[in-house]
């Protein structure tokens, strides 16, 4: 498994989708994942199951180029760091090399960097983009390098349909398939019986950049006070942007409304969810084209049972297609944003518009995501040895 993004210890803020897959995989395989390392994490261990190597790929205090805010952000906000790079992908390159031996097939998450690494590895690759790779970095060196990578695929996996068109355009439609990450939906996030939400309390949850759309969340908030003067809103998340966005709240007069936790592991997230009136996911376009591949954060909001206004951008339609307990608004008005989640919280939550666990666990189950990427795997290693 090459990834750029893992987390860096146990119960790390850090997104851990690609663990959280890894370890499911385990069933099937044995899974060594390569990914960069990091300031306070072990340079190799075993993480449930997993046996994680994190390459170096720099001095103490230049490992900066992935974690609080991912690759493509980090590289926009401090173009230096672009001079990390080839040592970023030889190191990475180098540390799977090592563990080339016997019958190995490999998945990379990410077409650039870990695809890349993939491509020049000459073993059966699987490459999954998770939105950010594919709807930024258009400019034609990042294209053809694109096509390089995936020309030698055995196939691509894309986490939403949203994602299919722009997918095709680098890559044969016939090998491009739509499977998204996952959720524990079965232990984790799942509603609480007897659980009592605050009234008037709204929750964002994720990475404060420019995709997330919070500042037009916070726009939004002087409108829903004006209506629901109860009404709060708590920021859990970390990002480049949390400086400029704590200096609107000032301008906006929300002090004392508005509350910035800052970055929580994953465990943590179902207390907020289950204590939310509204889970708020104003998500837009950056205007460097990145924007949401799926959102999952969505589906652990609705999974604990809390109700979501979002944004109607094409990646949240697969989770939103049929599904109760979402309100779909134009992206990047806060005026609508303020009614949707003025309605929302005014409104008496029926059966009927509670989230549907059980269409949720048919789309984002860990265990079905979990099987159907083993098949895909066990598939592109079959086709090697037919060869």
């Amino acid at each position: 498994m090459l990834a750029s993004t893992y987390p860096r210890w146990q119960h790390d803020h850090e997104p851990s989708f690609v663990h959280e897959l890894s370890r499911r995989l385990t069933q099937w395989f044995e899974v060594v994942v390569i990914c960069p390392h990091a300031a306070g994490a072990k340079r190799r261990e075993v993480l449930d199951g997993v046996r994680v190597e994190r390459y170096r790929y720099g001095w103490d205090g230049l490992e900066t180029l992935v974690n609080d805010g991912g690759i493509v952000t980090n590289l926009r906000r401090a173009p230096w760091k672009w001079l990390l790079v080839p040592g970023f992908v030889a190191m990475q390159w180098l540390a799977a090399r090592r563990e080339l031996e016997g019958d190995v097939v490999v998945h990379a998450h990410w077409i650039l960097t870990p695809g890349f690494v993939a491509r020049m590895l000459r073993a059966p690759f699987v490459v999954t983009s998770h939105g950010a790779d594919l709807f930024a970095l258009r400019s034609k060196f990042p294209m053809a390098l694109k096509r390089f990578v995936l020309k030698r695929a055995r196939s691509m996996t894309v986490v939403s349909h949203a994602m299919l068109g722009e997918a095709a355009k680098l890559l044969d439609g016939s090998k491009i398939a739509v499977s998204p990450m996952g959720v524990d939906l079965r232990e984790r996030f799942v509603p609480k019986v007897g659980a009592l939400r605050e009234s008037g309390k709204i929750l964002f949850v994720g990475r404060l950049v420019e995709k997330k759309g919070v500042e037009v969340l916070l726009r939004a908030m002087p409108m829903v006070l004006a209506r629901i003067p109860s009404a709060t809103l708590t920021i859990v998340g970390f990002g480049p942007l949390e400086e400029s966005l704590k200096s609107e709240c000032a301008e906006l007069g929300l002090g004392g409304v508005v509350t910035f936790v800052g970055a929580a592991p994953q465990i943590n997230l179902v207390d907020y969810y289950r204590a939310a009136s509204v889970f708020a996911a104003p998500f837009r376009a950056a205007s460097s084209g990145d924007q949401e591949g799926l959102g999952l954060v969505l589906v652990e909001a609705l999974g604990c049972g809390c109700p979501v206004v979002t944004s109607d951008i094409p990646a949240i339609r697969d989770v939103a297609a049929g599904m109760p307990g979402m309100r779909v608004v134009v992206p990047e008005d806060p005026r609508v944003l303020a009614d949707g989640l003025v309605a929302s919280l005014s409104e008496e939550m029926s059966d009927a518009s509670k989230p549907d666990h059980a269409q949720l666990m048919e789309r984002f189950d860990w265990d079905l995501v979990a099987a159907r990427y083993a098949r895909l795997l066990l598939s592109a290693r079959l086709e090697e040895t037919r060869k």
